[in-house]
């Protein structure tokens, strides 16, 4: 499974620079667990994993540009 943005932006994957990550691989999320924020003109927007299971990979790193619907984490059912 796979979560994406749900819109343009700057992927940050901590709430502050220096602050640990919301994620990382092998943490367990369910649908609410906010996994990263997405930053758009200065709106910075908690993004929900919107599935459960284990962060198995991070596809982007801080700062990073990313598109709507582009894979954020993938992430393995169960």
């Amino acid at each position: 499974m796979k979560i994406t943005s749900p819109t343009v932006g700057t992927f940050y994957g901590s709430p502050q620079p220096g602050d640990p990550p919301f994620v990382k691989v092998g943490d367990r999320v369910t649908p609410e667990t906010i996994v990263c924020i997405v930053e758009a003109m200065k709106v910075f927007n908690q993004i929900p994993a919107e599935v459960s299971g284990t962060i198995h990979k991070v596809l982007v790193s801080d700062g990073d540009a990313v598109e709507f619907g582009e894979a954020l984490f993938l992430v393995a059912p169960g």
